[in-house]
């Protein structure tokens, strides 16, 4: 009889709130953490948004309005790329994407590079008609620059950091992917065998296509 009380409770029993994640599907940033979720295998209330049309609700909770946008259960908000995938990551790693000590201060340090440096003559190369400043192709050999560093991290194995998928490969390859998108044939012409391999290997998988399902437009 007691058993049977205990089912009875559980059913009546609220389930746990879920964190709730604002997302853009073909935001570099937002691509990043939601591969950070998937390898957690951490559940969230997707939230998708209209960039032109950010929810007020979003804004409320992280006024400098880009995605992507986490807020915990507990009312936390995290509202970085990189931190959501790192907050991810430290709950359940079970693909060990965060390797060990040492490896992931190297990761954090490329990563710091993609964000910083290679984003920039990305935006620049993606949006040149707003850097009349110099050419387009000026900006994209600067962001060759980073594109020669992943080649010859690829040329020595599969991932960024060995035989083994780390934070680095899911945190990086979506901002490949934009830059190889900007002029796809010229990407594809390349000197960058390894690194067009490492980028196709991604958009074929499994989990990329998972985490590129399309969702309707969020409203409260």
């Amino acid at each position: 009889m007691q058993y049977f009380w205990f089912i009875l409770q559980a059913m009546n029993q609220t389930p746990p709130k879920l964190p709730v994640l604002y997302s853009f599907r073909r935001c570099p940033y937002a691509m990043r953490a939601r591969l950070a979720l998937h390898f957690a295998q951490q559940a969230v209330e997707h939230r998708e948004v209209v960039l032109k049309e950010m929810p007020q609700q979003m804004i409320d909770i992280s006024p400098k309005a880009t995605v992507p946008v986490m807020q915990l259960p507990d009312g936390t908000v995290i509202d970085e790329s990189l931190d959501i995938a790192l907050w991810a990551l430290e709950q359940q790693d079970p693909s060990n994407l965060l390797g060990s000590l040492a490896q992931l201060s190297d990761m954090l340090s490329l990563i710091n590079d993609n964000d910083n440096d290679f984003k920039g003559w990305l935006d620049q190369y993606k949006y040149a008609d707003r850097y009349p400043e110099q050419t387009p192709e000026y900006y994209r050999e600067q962001g060759e620059l980073f594109l020669e560093k992943l080649e010859n991290r690829l040329s020595h194995h599969p991932y960024l950091f060995g035989v083994e998928i780390r934070l680095a490969d899911i945190a990086i390859m979506p901002f490949v992917r934009q830059f190889a998108h900007v002029d796809k044939k010229w990407f594809d012409a390349a000197d960058y065998p390894f690194l067009q391999n490492w980028l196709q290997s991604w958009l074929a998988s499994d989990s990329f296509e998972g985490i590129m399902h399309k969702h309707p437009k969020w409203t409260a």
